[in-house]
């Protein structure tokens, strides 16, 4: 029919013939889309990035996971909104304001909505997030631990007077900025050391542990979020083979999906009582990713720490080779 109007291409045109397409399928008993499926498989068929991002995650170096990176530490760093505001933008960022705060580096052409990060990025929770971290200092930068020189075994010691000068007053000043370090985390002997060290090791282990709880828990509901989306797509095909089990040739065709839908039912109900609700699934999906990037994070965040007690404790064993009091 001719109307002289012409069509308008926005969210209100394509719901209006998403929901007539979505009903002529149902009337016509056809597989309906799942939004909610479309929209897992974009965030976690590739780990909840485009294909070229993934790509760039596997080689570390993910835009998206470094604006995560680069909001969580400079959020500590900012007493508020406008000082975060102006660290981002120090920082090389391109900031948009409007509905949703959004973020672009300068080698990027697109911006990023933070709140496509997580529910811990929305312009609401940022703010918030200032506030409740405004009594919390961020660490400064520190001179990093350098390695003791054996004077014992280096030849360079042996044969030169003024490098043996020189690596004794480096041992000295590396001993001393060792005990400094380990001083400002209450630790006043070798034995302490060790045992903050085991500690420390332990907490980063049991970090490792429950990001694993989370990558197991994640793997079950995409295989969960599968098997729903075989279900539904596949299920018109196993009613009309129900309809008339004498029809083999109908049987061999469809026999795939058949076997399939059968398979994946089978596997949804030894876990639940009834079919699961995709949206339900990507809502679990996306908490338990939020919740998996602030423990990657945090894991990552010790690493410097660790790195910087084991080196002290190599330094006190060529240094002095006993115990550290004073």
């Amino acid at each position: 029919m001719v109307t002289g109007k012409c069509y308008q291409s926005n969210k209100r045109s394509y719901h209006q013939i998403r929901y007539q397409s979505d009903k002529l399928c149902k009337e016509n008993n056809l597989f309906v889309i799942d939004e909610f499926y479309e929209s897992y498989k974009r965030k976690y068929k590739t780990n909840g990035k485009s294909w070229y991002e993934n790509e760039q995650f596997k080689k570390g170096t993910s835009w998206k996971s470094r604006l995560q990176f680069d909001i969580d530490r400079l959020l500590k760093q900012s007493k508020d909104w406008e000082e975060f505001l102006k660290k981002m933008a120090e920082l090389g960022y391109e900031i948009k304001h409007g509905k949703h705060i959004a973020f672009k580096p300068k080698d990027k052409q697109r911006f990023t909505r933070a709140k496509t990060i997580g529910e811990d990025y929305t312009e609401e929770r940022l703010r918030e997030r200032i506030t409740e971290n405004q009594n919390i200092k961020a660490s400064p930068v520190k001179k990093r631990i350098g390695n003791v020189i054996n004077m014992n075994t280096n030849a360079k010691v042996k044969e030169s007077k003024g490098y043996e000068y020189w690596a004794t007053k480096h041992n000295l000043n590396t001993m001393a900025e060792s005990v400094i370090f380990i001083r400002k985390h209450g630790i006043n002997s070798v034995n302490q050391l060790d045992e903050y060290i085991r500690k420390s090791a332990e907490e980063r282990q049991n970090l490792q542990d429950k990001i694993k709880v989370i990558d197991i828990e994640i793997q079950k509901l995409s295989a969960t979020m599968d098997q729903v989306h075989t279900v539904k797509k596949y299920r018109a095909y196993y009613k009309e083979y129900k309809a008339n089990p004498s029809d083999k040739a109908f049987f061999e065709e469809y026999k795939a999906h058949i076997t399939l839908y059968e398979n994946s039912l089978s596997e949804l109900k030894s876990s639940y009582s009834k079919l699961p609700n995709s949206k339900n699934i990507l809502d679990r999906l996306d908490k338990l990713q939020e919740k998996k990037n602030t423990l990657m994070q945090e894991y990552s965040s010790t690493k410097s720490t660790m790195d910087e007690l084991y080196q002290i404790r190599k330094n006190y064993g060529i240094y002095m080779g006993k115990e550290m009091e004073r």
